[in-house]
């Protein structure tokens, strides 16, 4: 699944790319992906002028001179520009632009396309927390006050801290020397500090290499954060890389955590 760095890397690598471009036609593969009937949605779009991409947590936000194109990969997917002799086999949405070139899209499983005349009146948008690399200690120890739930549900919790997923909280986490199971009302203040900064170098390597080596750029080729990138995650039974203890694999909820036993302690 695409997360902050991936989404972040592909708005920057369309807004260097797109920004200037007028939508000629629109082409729904998968209707079910919009939030607008599909002649409402071509409506809305044909015609406008890219002016600007951004993100949001794992949305794409596409400002154009008629509104807002808002992108999810949910659980994956690509975006690549192309022509239209050029198209991939698997697309749901295609975007044909005045100069010859297209955006393909594909979604994996759950991805969104919608359209919004103002970004105040998209819901899903509306109700992000901060994107998580715009945090600091300080933002972060106030929003967990009076918090009773466990750390890593909230960090994946998109209305609480926006971008982070399933594949990046075990590597923060590790840096931070943080159980996920810990009770956000049992963190001391330099424990969030040293939280803010794992988040930094939790998803910074990976943003500077263009995302994880399993998501594909604007282009088709994949990013250059690799796995050996990866600290603990998804490393059961391997020596942590600070004290050599086994990786362990415990259940955390409803998902699977990656955690060092020794770094990670849980405090009874």
């Amino acid at each position: 699944m695409p997360e902050l760095p991936e989404i972040r890397s592909r708005a920057g690598e369309m807004h260097a790319a797109l920004v200037g471009k007028t939508i000629q036609d629109v082409h729904v593969l998968q209707p079910k992906c919009l939030n607008l009937p599909e002649d409402d949605f071509h409506a809305a779009l044909a015609g406008a002028t890219v002016n600007a991409v951004s993100s949001r947590g794992k949305w794409i936000c596409v400002e154009t001179s008629q509104g807002w194109l808002l992108l999810n990969l949910g659980m994956g997917g690509e975006i690549l520009l192309t022509t239209p002799d050029s198209l991939p086999e698997k697309r749901r949405l295609v975007f044909d632009f005045t100069d010859g070139d297209c955006l393909a899209i594909n979604f994996w499983w759950f991805g969104h396309a919608h359209f919004a005349s103002d970004l105040a009146q998209h819901a899903q948008t509306r109700e992000l927390g901060p994107n998580a690399l715009d945090l600091g200690a300080e933002q972060l120890w106030a929003m967990i006050q009076g918090r009773r739930g466990r750390l890593k549900t909230f960090l994946l919790d998109q209305n609480q801290v926006a971008g982070i997923g399933n594949a990046y909280i075990h590597d923060i986490l590790f840096l931070a020397g943080l159980h996920p199971l810990r009770p956000l009302n049992s963190l001391s203040p330099d424990e969030v500090e040293k939280l803010a900064q794992a988040i930094q170098d939790g998803l910074l390597p990976s943003l500077e290499r263009g995302g994880a080596f399993y998501e594909q750029n604007l282009y088709g080729q994949p990013g250059g954060f690799t796995a050996e990138m990866i600290r603990i995650g998804y490393r059961e039974g391997q020596p942590c890389p600070r004290c050599a203890a086994s990786i362990e694999k415990i259940k955390t909820g409803g998902t699977s955590s990656f955690i060092c036993p020794q770094c990670q302690p849980l405090p009874h």
